[in-house]
């Protein structure tokens, strides 16, 4: 089925211009010459994307978009307006999607509705993969360890300040789920959370991607477009690997935080900035200002809070929960019935080392639950090189209360488990491998209750922190 385009202009001929140009490029069009008809045809038929004049006679300009935003919040809105900053700037303010130049040309708008219309598709992707996940939510940054849980507490702390925060640590580590945990427990959560990889792209486009341009201002500028900054709006704009920003992006940047503004490329005036910065690198900043490849001064700027992540061979307590955590997720994504991780396989993955952090977790989980034909993960879905790793003895550590016995972590194994199934004896014996009256003896000598919670036992250290693992 083709997407459905609704055209809304007061010029009847306009309208059914563009209402027969999407029709002949496969899309199922309509056109309606006033608000009302367009609200009703909105009501009554299945809409994609509205594409709509900016000055509709009789109307301000976001009358028709906020009423779309309230009761079709799932439709891009496409403006159509004079090719100026301004017109652009208001169309995005008030909800809009996108903004096209009049004189439009057909060219142009075929681009604006073919993204919007993929837009939508990926929000209903995303909807049904959330209406697929497990009812327990699980916390935006997962884990148990003493660095995880000092982690939260700041992400707690500075949530709804304006301070910018500076993410570091190794690939694959997780510090995007942070910068996006800092959105969302924040007051600007309502609001956009947009992620740029500053690493992805050469300086004269990052700067347009950032800043936005107006047409003309370059040789493919065609129409005015609204930069990532005024996309965020008052939400939080991400650059990920700020390191490697190229160093004349970094004055450019330094200047609109500076200022709180920032200039489109090729406008003449200025735009507030009020979404709030989230950065993270996994370079060594420090020693990039040393030799003069970070500006000091914007390193100053980024690095008011300072969070650093863990890489996942620090955290060993956390694996299993990720892997878990992960195996839900893949598992309902592709309805296949995999519930749990058997012992053996649970031992090879709190092994391993882990080069590539989180990543490579996820990914291996991933991979192992295509490719199980049980209810579970064994040794055998695990990859090559983590089945074969042989762990050598640990002969310093950060944290000492990460090091326990093989069997104190087996035991902890199990209690996740018995939680995960909710006390099931008979489930957890299936993903644990082990035969029921084996799995009830076990509870009985490790005092561990039907919920998986420690029954008055202290267990390793006689710390309740165990309750956790």
């Amino acid at each position: 089925m083709s997407a459905q385009i609704l055209v809304v202009d007061d010029e009847a001929d306009a309208a059914v211009v563009l209402r027969d140009a999407l029709r002949r490029r496969g899309y199922d069009a309509d056109a309606a010459t006033t608000v009302p008809a367009a609200l009703a045809h909105a009501r009554d038929h299945a809409v994609d994307v509205v594409v709509t004049s900016a000055a509709i006679e009789g109307i301000s300009t976001g009358d028709l978009c906020n009423e779309l935003r309230r009761t079709r919040p799932d439709v891009p809105v496409i403006f159509t307006g004079p090719g100026d900053v301004d017109a652009a700037v208001a169309a995005i303010r008030c909800g809009a999607y996108d903004f096209v130049a009049r004189p439009i040309t057909i060219d142009a708008l075929l681009v604006a509705v073919a993204r919007a219309v993929e837009h939508r598709r990926l929000l209903s992707e995303v909807r049904r993969l959330r209406s697929a996940a497990d009812t327990q939510r699980i916390e935006p940054v997962i884990g148990e360890s003493p660095a995880i849980r000092e982690i939260k507490a700041i992400v707690e702390q500075v949530a709804d300040s304006d301070a910018t925060v500076l993410i570091t640590g190794e690939s694959g580590t997780g510090k995007e789920r942070v910068a996006r945990a800092l959105h969302s427990v924040s007051h600007r959560r309502d609001a956009a959370f947009v992620a740029v990889d500053c690493a992805a792209m050469p300086a004269t486009l990052l700067e347009s991607e950032l800043f936005g341009h107006v047409r003309g201002a370059f040789t493919d500028a065609k129409r005015t477009r609204p930069g990532l900054l005024m996309r965020a709006g008052h939400g939080t704009i991400f650059l990920d690997e700020i390191g490697d920003m190229p160093l004349e992006m970094q004055s450019k940047l330094l200047r609109a935080l500076q200022e709180r503004r920032f200039r489109p490329v090729g406008a003449d005036t200025e735009l507030p900035l009020d979404a709030r910065l989230v950065t993270a690198t996994n370079r060594d900043l420090d020693a990039d200002v040393a030799v003069g490849r970070f500006r000091e001064d914007l390193f100053y700027r980024i690095n008011v809070v300072q969070i650093a992540m863990p890489p996942l061979r620090e955290r060993r307590r956390d694996i299993l929960l990720l892997a878990q955590y992960f195996l839900t997720r893949v598992a309902n994504r592709i309805h296949k019935p995999v519930v749990g991780i058997s012992t053996a396989a649970a031992q090879k993955l709190v092994e391993y080392e882990w080069p590539g952090n989180v990543r490579e977790l996820e990914n291996c989980i991933e991979r192992a639950v295509t490719l199980t034909r049980l209810t579970e993960i064994g040794v055998d879905d695990l990859t090559e090189r983590i089945r074969q790793h042989q762990s050598e003895p640990p002969t310093t550590a950060d944290d000492q209360s990460e090091l326990v016995t093989l069997a104190e972590m087996k035991r902890r194994y199990v209690r996740h488990v018995m939680a995960a199934v909710r006390g099931n004896k008979t489930r957890a014996a299936r993903i644990l491998g082990l035969d029921r009256r084996t799995l009830c003896k076990r509870l009985d000598d490790d005092h561990v209750d039907d919920e998986g919670a420690d029954a008055g036992h202290n267990g390793h250290g006689g710390s309740g922190d165990d309750r956790h693992a």
